[in-house]
């Protein structure tokens, strides 16, 4: 669940405790270029009060009218369309030919709000679903896996932290990693066998563990939401985070080091585990953009802007070009 849709849960939870009317919106699907995706939220309060965002366009104008008004329904949930036609989106600020179909709750339901809340701060999943036929909505357990889905008539939403970070090295860049990838809503894991570094971690949120990376990592149970990084320039302990991370459903697996290191480590890698060149690929190496990255906040920046990259699909070849800076690395 994004950090801004967290907010909407937060004001939402708000206005309900100070007796408050609102309504709640949800974005159930796009059609060509979105601002924002499926899933994101937006809550508007009786004098036009608006708290998150479903197109950062005049999409919200417009239901902050109807809210205020008294247009945007009295009880049951229903959908609204914006941008079918294209005067529609050029009215509406959204590309030409684009469109949003929402789903709109003009009384959510508070106590159900409060136990979603109640299941995040728990760290767990949650699918909400809003059925319009029956114009009622529920809350159940989610696994991981589970994604957004609307037939027409009932939208599920998944709520929680779908996204995972598992950090080998509880050094400086894994600071800075782990507090840049909390505020893009992964959940974020630690793993630091040695004593002298683990004692000092200090990163509110996160979890740290103590045991060798690969038994870490395999009790994490990685899916395709997961993202894996080893950070400790030991060759020791980041390989075997890799023999297990590279043949996982991790969508990104990334190691620090320098080119001459990097071209040792998939050596080894193939030479002595016989991983394939296929399995190879998948190891993100040097790890991070090639941004000229120097300091430890920088390579974060560099780690996260390439993770966000793998996870939306966009192209980073530039990443791999020989003549292009390379992160500062320690000579070993």
């Amino acid at each position: 669940m994004e950090s801004v849709d967290l907010q909407v849960l937060e004001a939402a939870r708000r206005w309900a405790a100070e007796g408050r009317r609102y309504a709640l919106i949800s974005v159930a699907h796009t059609w060509g270029s979105a601002p924002r995706p499926a899933g994101s939220w937006l809550a508007i309060r009786d004098d036009g009060m608006a708290v998150g965002s479903v197109s950062g366009g005049c999409v919200e104008d417009d239901i902050i009218a109807r809210m205020r008004a008294g247009r945007l329904g009295e009880r049951l949930p229903f959908s609204l369309d914006y941008g079918v036609t294209q005067d529609e989106a050029a009215r509406f600020g959204l590309p030409c030919g684009g469109a949003l179909q929402l789903v709109v709750e003009p009384q959510p339901d508070a106590a159900q709000l409060d136990e979603l809340a109640r299941r995040l701060e728990r760290g767990e999943l949650a699918v909400r679903e809003v059925d319009l036929a029956r114009g009622t909505t529920s809350l159940a357990a989610a696994r991981r896996g589970d994604a957004l889905s609307w037939d027409g008539r009932r939208l599920h939403t998944v709520h929680g932290p779908q996204w995972r970070l598992f950090i080998v090295g509880a050094g400086q860049i894994s600071y800075y990693l782990a507090q840049m990838a909390q505020a893009l809503d992964y959940d974020i894991t630690v793993c630091e066998p040695r004593d002298e570094y683990g004692a000092e971690w200090r990163v509110a949120g996160t979890r740290l563990l103590t045991a060798m990376p690969d038994d870490a990592f395999l009790s994490m149970q990685a899916d395709s939401r997961c993202a894996v990084v080893a950070l400790t320039h030991d060759p020791k302990l980041d390989d075997m985070l890799l023999l297990e991370a590279l043949r996982s459903p991790a969508f990104y697996v990334g190691a620090v080091g320098s080119r001459a290191n990097d071209a040792r480590r998939r050596e080894r890698l193939s030479r002595h585990f016989d991983f394939s060149p296929e399995e190879l690929a998948r190891l993100h190496g040097p790890i991070g953009l090639p941004i000229g990255s120097h300091t430890p906040p920088e390579i974060a920046v560099a780690i996260v802007a390439e993770m966000t990259a793998v996870r939306h699909g966009a192209p980073i070849a530039l990443s791999k070009m020989p003549n292009q800076p390379k992160l500062l690395e320690p000579a070993n």
